[in-house]
């Protein structure tokens, strides 16, 4: 009975693997490459679990501020590759849908403040990251590694996920398209 348990941790673990390794670049023609795994997740079509804390540049949040408003909730950690290739187009995405009301916001996960405040910097980044030095944020939504970006409605309902980077703005975008009318 312990070996089908143990199988599944395996499995459960290389999940985790491969959504933070990701598969960046592009395959022939162009076209984007697929992930190997696709994960979706239990929280997909639930109210979205809390998120408060105290931003990177001191500030307090609650995500329950934010009601009302179509929100993109990224977990990302200043040592990860895929997060850094990533940062860019959640960037661009939050200023083209600002006038639709989109609100972005980050979350530190399994990091230190002080290298996440000078990849902040690096990237340009214009939206809060809440600090989690606990992880217990990152346990009530279930990350399993960065990247992972949760995509929240007006009213509070969990739309989509991304498990993993988000390779173009076309992909960002359909995802994108779960959370707006």
């Amino acid at each position: 009975r312990r070996v089908p348990l143990l199988a599944l941790s395996f499995v459960v673990a290389g999940a985790g693997l491969v959504a933070c390794a990701g598969t960046p670049g592009a395959g022939p023609a162009g076209t984007p490459r697929e992930s190997p795994l696709i994960v979706g997740s239990p929280l997909i079509g639930k109210p979205a679990p809390a998120l408060a804390g105290t931003t990177l540049d001191g500030a307090p949040f609650d995500l329950a501020a934010q009601a009302g408003s179509p929100v993109m909730v990224n977990f990302w950690a200043s040592w990860c590759g895929p997060c850094r290739e990533e940062f860019p187009l959640l960037e661009d995405a939050a200023q083209r849908h600002a006038g639709a009301g989109l609100v972005v916001v980050g979350a530190l996960y399994k990091d230190d403040p002080d290298p996440a405040r000078a990849f902040v910097a690096e990237q340009g980044a214009t939206w809060p990251t809440v600090a989690d030095p606990e992880g217990t944020i990152a346990g009530a939504w279930r990350v399993l590694a960065p990247p992972q970006t949760f995509f929240v409605d007006r009213e509070g309902i969990i739309r989509d996920v991304q498990v993993g980077q988000v390779r173009d703005a076309a992909e960002l975008d359909r995802l994108l398209a779960s959370i707006f009318p």
